[in-house]
């Protein structure tokens, strides 16, 4: 009894220190929950998602601001008015933001669905949603430490208009390609779909509040701990998936308590290939395994696992997996390129994904757009009534003789040089000189502008402003050099 009693003082001695150290670095929060949407069904959880973690925030000392139910004006703003307040705090703040409601991907750009929007057909979404790299790149206009952007935004596509030809989910993000000092998180891997949930919460927000409450846990082994609750609370249907150009350290709540001697070691980062995961997981249960290779979430891993343990209970979710993940590297390269081959590839590829009719709209959209490169190559333009516009050559200047050459300028009378006793005699023929004029100014250069003269103050003359500068106007002690005002 006495034992659990010190422990408990020794727990939320911790707690209080950690909120205390949070408290003296710059925290900013912008917490979005999306459920009272118009147009469709409305989702019962994101508005209480958005509770828990502006209370989970501001317990770790977090300046938050909570936001329900936007429109896309009111996102709009609320993204440009949190970006006010990080320059207001300085370059040391971390801002971090969290959005819970619909999100959807739209011709490989992600977007996040305010309550106001009614699209009939694709091309409504970028006129009606907010786009993720537009939040992005107003969040990295203003100098910060870090950026945390947290989406529980992976769910069903709800609007029936184009649910039959939008891509499912969100489209990968690299954050390394990106700004340095970026940790964005999705509550399931890009291209999937995430659950709402049965509970208060949606499961990625609830394995979110649990790990996030550990004194001293890295925000990497905190996200590690959420896949793995999320996979197991979905029957493995849902694997949260994140990014990451973080430089700096961060933890939810700073502390080295005695939990986070135990859970807050950080696992070496070094990347390991497939055949030393092969290795690590030889002789290990099934169970096990799957939960090493869920916490570590990459390619490898997962590789490994599927072809040690093609015959146990996880191998389909583990094939199913490296499937969806190399389908959405493979889109993202394609989008990245933004080239009709590169489309084809992908379409060659993966002629039946949900991503092969936005393949196929983007080809054609490309062989309409104008071919720019013989322009740029130097080709002659073309005029569809004139035919092709030809340059004409110069004709070659006629040779001058000298008797045909008139001088602009007369030669000026040679000068006789007296020497002693010695008399230089006018030449009767003198040689016929050209002098090259001095090459003429454009008509549209614009004057040079060479600005007042500098005048001399003497010494004691004070200048325009009562009193002077100094004594003697912008020159040092009463010197008084300066332009008159």
């Amino acid at each position: 009894m006495l034992r659990q009693a010190i422990y408990s003082a020794i727990l939320l001695g911790t707690l209080v220190s950690g909120s205390s150290a949070a408290l003296a670095e710059n925290r900013l929060a912008l917490v979005i929950g999306e459920s009272a949407y118009r147009s469709v069904t409305a989702l019962p959880n994101p508005a209480n998602d958005a509770k828990a973690m502006s209370k989970l925030l501001a317990e770790s000392g977090f300046e938050v601001t909570e936001a329900a139910d936007l429109s896309q004006k009111e996102m709009n703003e609320q993204v440009g008015d949190f970006a006010s307040r990080i320059a207001a705090k300085g370059p040391d703040t971390v801002a971090l933001v969290f959005y819970a409601g619909h999100g959807m991907q739209i011709d490989g750009e992600n977007y996040l669905v305010p309550v106001d929007v009614d699209p009939k057909r694709e091309a409504d979404i970028p006129l009606q949603a907010v786009r993720l790299n537009d939040v992005l790149n107003t969040l990295n206009s203003v100098p910060s430490r870090m950026r945390i952007l947290l989406l529980d935004a992976c769910r069903n596509n709800p609007f029936p208009a184009i649910n039959a030809t939008a891509g499912r989910g969100l489209a990968m993000v690299d954050a390394k390609t990106g700004a340095p000092g970026t940790f964005l998180s999705y509550s399931t891997s890009p291209g999937a779909e995430a659950e709402d949930g049965d509970g208060a919460d949606s499961p990625y927000t609830t394995a979110l509040l649990a790990a996030a409450r550990t004194p001293g846990l890295p925000i990497e082994q905190a996200f590690k701990q959420v896949r793995v609750a999320v996979n197991k609370a979905t029957g493995g249907r849902q694997t949260p998936w994140d990014s990451s150009s973080l430089t700096d350290d961060f933890e939810f709540i700073t502390g080295t308590g005695p939990q986070a001697a135990l859970t807050g070691a950080k696992i070496d980062a070094a990347k390991r290939s497939v055949e030393d995961w092969r290795r690590l997981l030889q002789g290990k249960p099934a169970d096990v395994a799957h939960d090493m290779v869920v916490t570590d979430g990459t390619l490898e891993a997962y590789e490994a696992f599927v072809a040690l343990d093609a015959q146990s209970r996880f191998a389909t979710e583990a094939r199913d997996w490296v499937a969806l993940h190399r389908r959405m590297v493979a889109w993202n390269d394609a989008v990245t390129i933004n080239t009709a081959a590169g489309y084809r590839a992908f379409l060659a590829a993966y002629p039946d994904s949900d991503l092969a009719m936005t393949s196929r709209k983007l080809i054609e959209r490309l062989r309409l757009k104008p071919d720019l490169m013989p322009a740029i190559a130097g080709a002659a333009p073309t005029n569809v009534a004139l035919g092709p516009c030809t340059t004409p050559t110069p004709s070659t200047p006629p040779t001058l003789k000298k008797a045909d050459i008139t001088p602009a300028i007369q030669p000026p009378t040679p000068v006789v040089v007296k020497k002693i006793g010695v008399t230089t005699p006018r030449d009767p023929n003198p040689p016929v000189r050209v002098t090259a004029l001095p090459p003429r100014r454009a008509i549209d250069e614009p004057p040079v502008y060479r600005g007042p003269p500098m005048v001399y103050r003497p010494m004691g003359v004070r200048m325009g402003f009562a009193g002077g500068f100094g004594g003697g106007g912008f020159g040092r002690g009463p010197m008084g050099f300066g332009r008159r005002f």
